[in-house]
């Protein structure tokens, strides 16, 4: 972000604190606030009567609420909550929307990032499509990688099935795969990435697309 312009919104930012299972954005709630996430990773969920199913994810590289707002409107019907916790600055939506309005370079970047929060669900509902269990599984864990320092991740079995969409059993054993091939190590509540890039060659081509669209928008901008 181009220095005038996050001089246009310092003043407005607050610093806190992101807590496990916390909701940042309700279904269909009216967006207050604006966070731009520090540490830790968000997921949006898709939710109806056969379950809930997480259909993006956003961590340091993302907001939560943008996409409403600057597309304009100012709600959604997807849930935003607290996957792993960390730390965001919080920006009142008006606050946000005065300093798009004055500057065109940050509307043209906010924009473009928009754009691959798209791009990522777009990508994760094909790779749920037609990929096995194994493969999204890899695909979801690199994401969550890419989003953290180090190498644990910390997440539990129930809530990965939940994320992924299916049973527990089926995470259970995909795990175990992924462990047995050396790519991750996993202790209750917590994984490890042991190799990358196995990882990466385990989730078939379903990593990578978004990720790049994202350094082409917006590292490369």
């Amino acid at each position: 972000m181009p220095p005038e312009d996050f001089a246009r919104l310092r003043p407005h930012l607050e610093p806190v604190d992101l807590l496990t299972g916390q909701i940042l954005l309700a279904p269909n709630a009216r967006t207050e606030h604006i966070h731009f996430i520090e540490t830790g990773i968000a997921s949006i969920t898709a939710e109806g009567a056969n379950g809930r199913v997480e259909v993006g994810i956003m961590g340091r590289e993302g907001a939560v609420g943008i996409t409403p707002v600057l597309l304009g409107s100012d709600r959604i019907p997807h849930n935003h909550f607290i996957q792993m916790p960390g730390s965001a600055l919080q920006i009142r939506t008006d606050a946000l929307t005065a300093a798009v309005e004055e500057s065109p370079t940050l509307r043209k970047l906010l924009l473009r990032y928009v754009l691959t929060e798209m791009i990522q669900v777009r990508q994760t509902a094909f790779i749920n499509a037609t990929h096995e269990i194994e493969a999204r599984l890899a695909r979801w864990l690199l994401m969550c990688h890419d989003r953290v320092d180090g190498d644990e991740i910390l997440l539990k079995h129930d809530f990965l099935s939940m994320m992924l969409g299916v049973r527990r059993s089926g995470v259970t054993l995909a795990m175990q795969q992924l462990e047995g091939a050396g790519r991750i190590r996993a202790r209750r509540g917590r994984i490890t990435v042991v190799n990358r890039e196995l990882l990466e060659e385990m989730a078939d081509g379903g990593y990578g697309t978004p990720e790049a669209e994202y350094a082409r928008l917006i590292e490369g901008a």
